[in-house]
């Protein structure tokens, strides 16, 4: 196993292309990054020859994944503990973006051949400087230069076998000092100058425990050491009189936590007077928690920090790093143990205080056993299935994964199990070593280098231009675009090597991105299949046609788009088709709005030639005019009725808005001639999907003409508007048209209005919107009504609807406050005739519909009120009625209305209803239509019965009686019985059952008592009283008028269902006493044993009473005696003492085997076999279970005979029995009481089983 460490000396830094800069120096810390390329020559080491090691051109220029890889098993370290905890999965996660190989990973050959000769034992820990520290399992220490060359051979071999392995290395920030830890608690300081062994330290730290990590502060003369039994030293360096000393303070102590990890702030060079400097922060990684500390100018502790909960077998994780923020440096920690890293950041406070603040974490899905910076913004993490990944940090986002298994990592596990002392350490420290490799990993200004068991990895970020051109060699154009597109709008992440101002960085981009886009031509060009099908050729250009034209446009560069590019794609035919139809999405986007003449004549030719005439016309009204070749055009959207394109052109190209007009309509009237005047079609036939087309055209055209708007899009230039608006009325007003004179006056109005009425009317509304105070145009507005009415008025070419529609559409105008217009009033007269003509049933429907609207719109202030509601009741006009009697709140008479309006009859009831329970309306005008209706109940129950008797119990509940003898009259068939027995009203069945003679039905229908609908009753469907009493008089009177015409057996019926009824709910004594006691009963024979039968009344209440109040004394005490006994039966008893009162032996700690304790009431304890020895028990037998007796209490009566110990005995045994019946000493009384109190429980006494002993 191997480890290494590495630390910048005064290395010339490289510029972005990978020189040197001649100054060697840097303009600030971010840009203070080293990207170690070593150039090796073999020549230069004298060691043996390893077996073909990959070379960084082969690393560079192989397939992405094996690029990560160079080439090695996997092998698990011989110092990694149990291998469970090491297994290695490969989870490689896609991401959505395209960032591209943002590490670069190179071998070093020279060290990798030192770690695997002969000369070269297992190496241990490694530190990162200016030079490489390798230390050996042997306990040497190889010093390399930055040239991979051996320098120095620290120690030997002697030394090796008394301090065992290497376990930490460190060298300080001017590579002057190497501190060398080992596995068995020696630390030695070395001058790299000259290889001189300066001091050799044993009693830094207590004895028998390894070195984990010793570290140099920014103080030369201070460092700190870790030992494996978790405690941190500070180790000060002294030299008085020529005499070099070490002296040691503890900082942290393991009894109280072991510190697995140490890790001091170093400053960088550009930083040394930043404020955080003279406190020399430390953080240190425990078990549990994280600690900050200040080593100066006192020790104090800064901030702890506990960690969530993981894997005791996470390993801790520290790593500092200084971060701008506002124009400033502040140090940020970032510290993790299991899958979540946490960052603090550490500023001072004006106060002179640190306070450290937190920030958002980071959230994965693995055990991390690797945390370093490499680069202020920038992560690269190892998990414990050794895959590494680079995260940035403010997006969180994984920019590149590798899988390390060919690095073959060295864990330090031997050393924090400490096997060289004997391996004293704590199970949870040798637990978190089984994945520790602190040792093996180390980051330094940009760098981080890894080391396995056989070779040496550096790994450094690539500068933008090396990611861009890692993707073209493996020829992903596209994602080399998108990556470079990503540095040109400064959105990539982990970027180096862009410097200057946002404007030269973006043009720097920009050449890369042109040199892409010309090479990605070229290359698709040459790999185009010669032979094969179409469409293997469109897949082929569809992958890099639409992808050159996109990033062209957004460089803005169709120069290049235009010229070299589509010069290129010319040559084939697929992708020059291809390259056309690509610029449709942009063209349509408003992107490219320009395009040079050849292209222009190419798209217009390759979409007429492959009939894509819809999509070149929307092609067209997105262009520029300028761009057109307008003859071409012009010619070709009349041959293929590209009618938005004509347009389009006439209007931007000629500023000519009337031509399209006229072309249109004359389109119009050509498929007109053809379909109705040549096919001999009727009229009323409706129009072609042509006509519809080009109909819909002219209507929108002219709306957005009138309206100052462009068609199809955008808007007219604003000196045009009044000038367009004015051409396009006076071409509506012509008198004729140009092409011919024979045909009627106004054409285009009337082929309009022919075409849509609705329409065209709402088209001059939205026009008239605007003529506020625009004389001419009111003119033109005045003009234009008179010419509708010219034509549409007594034209039988038109429908009564559309010249509803003309009249509706004047009285909007015309309702409008600020109105101009001017109509003849007795238009409206003649309008009003011809709507409400009663001769013509044709269109009765649409005639009334058009007149309503026509009056909803504020038509009725133009007709006289009076005779427009006679001509609408001659006509059946009913829904006009309606509304004039609404107007004029005669509500009941649109109760007629409904009535003999077959299509509304039914609407009727909601109507009445919705008029009797709304507010808004007056009492007198409630009752009119109350009067009304009812007035029409039969028509009403003859319409809807259900719907009738609904509308009567809701608002005629009090005339129920009167509307169903108005009823009976028109149904003696018993339907109305039949009704109301439906609908639950029981007085009106009875009513209607005694009518017909049956008093039998009708008493028993009263019999069933129902809450009133107009009685609120109980929330629980009960009935009130006064319900009750008014059934009850209702029954009483029904039996009154009906008593004369029934029979002896009738009248017995009633009164016993009556009496059948009461003695439900009423005691029957209190029956007879009440009948006796009436003075009806005190004559005839009933008088002769009235008395008797009284008085054998009195008799029984008062013997039942008697009885009552003796069965409740009787309960009473029986509870309470149960009660009591149950009290007795239940207590626990206590003992007084814990020892047997014959032998003497505490119960508790008899060594015997368990046995029964016996306790009596008394308080006295005995062991079962003490009782039995001397002889306190009696009835033992199968037939009775044994009893017992307290032993000391018998003694104390003078031995167990006699009848008073024989009393005490039996109270005694009572509450002492095992396993006995209760029953057997209660009397019978109690007995009987027991049984009954076993019963109330449902199940086995629960009493007998407390009767038992306690054991």
């Amino acid at each position: 196993k191997q480890g290494s460490a590495l630390r910048r000396t005064g290395l010339d830094p490289l510029d972005s292309s990978g020189q040197r800069r001649a100054d060697g120096k840097t303009n600030d810390v971010l840009n203070n990054l080293v990207f170690f390329c070593p150039q090796i020559d073999d020549k230069e080491f004298d060691i043996p020859q390893v077996d073909t090691p990959p070379t960084l051109e082969n690393l560079l220029n192989t397939d992405p994944v094996d690029s990560h890889s160079c080439e090695t098993s996997s092998l698990a370290s011989s110092d990694s503990g149990d291998p469970a905890h090491l297994k290695r999965k490969k989870t490689v996660e896609m991401n959505a973006s395209v960032h591209g190989s943002v590490l670069r990973h190179s071998l070093l050959k020279g060290i990798s051949a030192q770690i695997v000769s002969a000369a070269v034992s297992h190496a241990r820990t490694h530190t990162v400087s200016g030079v490489i520290a390798v230390g050996t399992s042997h306990g040497l220490a190889l010093v390399f230069d930055v040239n991979q060359a051996l320098r120095l051979c620290l120690g030997t071999t002697a030394t090796g076998a008394e301090f065992g392995a290497v376990s930490a290395l460190s060298i300080n920030h001017d590579c002057s000092r190497l501190l060398c830890g080992f596995a068995k608690g020696q630390i030695t300081m070395w001058d790299l100058a000259n290889g001189k062994l300066l001091r050799t330290i044993t009693d830094a730290h207590p004895p028998g425990t390894a070195i984990l990590h010793v570290k140099f502060t920014d103080d030369p003369t201070l460092a700190i050491c870790n030992d494996s039994g978790g405690s941190v030293f500070e180790l000060a360096f002294r030299r008085v009189m020529g005499m070099r000393s070490c002296d040691s303070r503890c900082l942290f102590s393991g009894s109280k936590g072991e510190v697995c990890c140490i890790e001091p702030l170093h400053t960088p060079p550009d930083l040394r007077d930043h404020p955080i400097t003279p406190y020399s922060l430390l953080a240190m990684g425990s078990l549990t928690k994280i600690l900050v500390i200040g080593l100066k100018p006192s020790l104090k502790v800064w901030m702890t920090f506990p960690y969530n909960k993981s894997d005791p077998s996470s390993v801790p994780q520290l790593a500092w790093q200084f971060v701008p923020a506002q124009k400033t440096y502040n140090p940020v920690l970032a510290f993790c143990r299991g899958d979540t890293v946490h960052f603090l950041l550490v500023k001072k406070e004006e106060a002179g205080s640190i306070h450290v603040v937190k920030q958002r974490q980071l959230h994965l899905n693995c055990d991390l056993i690797s945390l370093s910076w490499i680069s202020s913004r920038t992560l690269v993490l190892v998990n414990s299935q050794e895959q590494l990944q680079v995260v940035d940090r403010p997006s969180q986002e994984v920019l590149d994964q590798l899988d390390l298994e060919q690095v073959q990592l060295v864990y330090n596990s031997r050393h924090f199990k400490s096997l060289a002392t004997g391996g004293n350490v704590s199970e949870a420290l040798a637990l978190v070593g089984e994945k520790a490799c602190y040792e093996s990993v180390c980051s330094y200004a940009g760098q981080i280098l890894y080391l396995g068991t056989k070779s040496a990895h550096i790994m450094t970020l690539r500068n933008w231009r090396e990611r861009v051109d890692f993707l073209l060699r493996q020829e992903r154009f596209g994602e080399a675009l998108a990556l470079a597109w990503s540095f040109h709008e400064g959105t990539a992440k982990a970027v180096v090597g862009l410097y200057g101002d946002p404007g030269k960085r973006r043009g720097v981009v920009a050449d890369k991105m042109v040199e892409i886009l010309i090479l990605f031509v070229e290359r698709s060009l040459k790999r185009c299949p010669d032979q094969g099908k179409i469409q293997v050729l469109e897949q082929h250009f569809q992958e890099v046609v639409p992808v050159v034209v996109d990033y062209c446009l957004l460089l803005q560069r169709s120069d290049l788009l235009f010229e070299q590019l589509y010069s290129r794609l010319v040559e084939n035919v697929v992708s020059r088709g291809m390259f056309l139809e690509a610029l449709e999405s942009y063209i349509i986007s408003q992107r490219l709005a320009h395009l040079t003449t050849p292209i222009m004549k190419d798209l217009l030719a390759h979409y007429h030639g492959n009939g894509l005439m819809d999509r070149l016309e929307r092609l067209i009204v997105h262009l520029d005019v300028t761009s057109l070749d307008m003859q071409q055009v012009v010619q070709m959207c009349w041959e293929n009725h590209l009618y938005d394109a004509m347009i389009y052109v006439f209007n931007r190209g000629m500023n000519d808005y009337i031509t399209p007009l006229e072309q249109l309509l004359y389109q119009y009237h050509h498929h007109y001639l053809i379909y109705y005047v040549l096919a001999d079609k009727p009229k009323c036939v409706s129009s072609t999907d042509e006509q519809v087309v080009i109909g819909n055209k002219l209507l929108v055209y002219i709306s957005c003409s009138l309206a100052g708007r462009a068609y199809p899009l955008g808007d007219i230039p604003e000196d045009l508007v009044p000038q367009v608006k004015n051409k396009v009325f006076d071409f509506l007003i012509r008198l004729h048209s140009e092409t011919s004179e024979e045909e009627e006056v106004f054409p285009f109005i009337r082929t309009l209005l022919h075409f849509d009425t609705r329409e065209f009317l709402n088209v001059l509304a939205l026009t008239f919107e605007d003529f506020r105070n625009d004389k001419q145009a009111l003119e033109y507005q005045q003009r234009i009504v008179d010419i509708l009415l010219k034509v549409m008025v007594d034209n039988p070419d038109f429908t009564p609807s559309q010249v509803g529609g003309l009249f509706t559409f004047l009285a909007r105008q015309m309702a409008k406050p600020d109105n101009t217009l001017f109509v003849n009033r007795k238009l409206f007269d003649q309008v009003l005739e011809f709507l409400c003509c009663p001769d013509d049933d044709s269109r009765h429907t649409e005639r009334q519909q058009v007149l309503l609207e026509l009056l909803h719109v504020g038509g009725v202030v133009q007709f006289d009120e009076g005779s427009l509601l006679a001509l609408a009741e001659k006509a059946e006009f009913y829904q006009i009625c309606e509304f004039l009697y609404e107007k004029q709140h005669l509500y009941e008479k649109i109760i007629d209305c409904y009535l003999r309006d077959n299509l509304r009859k039914v609407e009727v009831f909601s109507y009445i209803h919705n008029l009797l329970s709304m507010p808004g309306y007056s009492p007198a005008e409630k009752q009119n239509v109350w009067d009304k209706s009812l007035q029409h109940i039969q028509e009403l129950v003859a319409l809807d019965p259900s719907r009738s008797a609904d509308l009567v119990t809701c608002h005629f509940s009090e005339h129920v009686q009167p509307i169903l003898s108005q009823l009976e009259v028109r149904a003696p068939d018993g339907s109305l019985s039949l009704m109301t027995e439906q609908y639950g009203h029981s007085e009106a069945t009875s009513y209607l059952l005694e009518k017909k003679g049956d008093a039998h039905g009708a008493f028993t229908v009263l019999l069933t008592v129902r809450p009133h609908p107009h009685h609120c009753g109980a929330k629980d469907g009960s009935v009130p009283l006064e319900g009750l009493e008014s059934s009850l008089d209702d029954i009483i009177a029904l039996c009154q008028r009906n008593s004369q015409n029934l029979n002896q057996q009738q009248r017995e019926e009633l009164t016993m269902k009556v009496l059948n009824a009461m003695s439900s709910f009423i005691p029957l004594p209190d029956i007879i006493q009440r009948i006796l006691q009436d003075p009806v009963y005190g004559k005839g024979k009933l008088s002769e044993i009235q008395g008797l039968i009284l008085g054998m009344l009195d008799t029984f209440n008062y013997e039942q009473t008697l009885l009552e109040t003796t069965t409740s004394l009787l309960n009473h005490d029986l509870h309470w005696s149960l009660a009591h006994l149950r009290a007795s039966v239940t207590r626990g008893l206590v003992p007084r003492q814990d020892t047997c009162n014959i032998c003497l032996l505490q119960y508790r700690r008899r060594h015997d085997p368990p046995e029964e304790i016996v306790i009596f009431s008394c308080g006295h304890l005995y062991h079962c076999q003490c009782l039995q020895a001397k002889d306190c028990g009696s009835g033992s037998g199968s037939e009775r279970p044994q009893q017992w007796s307290c032993f000391k209490c018998s003694s104390n009566q003078g031995g167990r005979g006699g009848a008073m110990a024989d009393q005490r005995r039996a109270r005694s045994t009572s509450l002492a029995q095992v396993g006995g019946d209760p029953l057997a000493t209660l009397d019978p009384q109690q007995a009987q009481s027991w049984d009954h109190l076993r019963c109330l429980y449902h199940g086995p006494s629960r009493v007998g089983p407390t009767a038992n002993p306690h054991r």
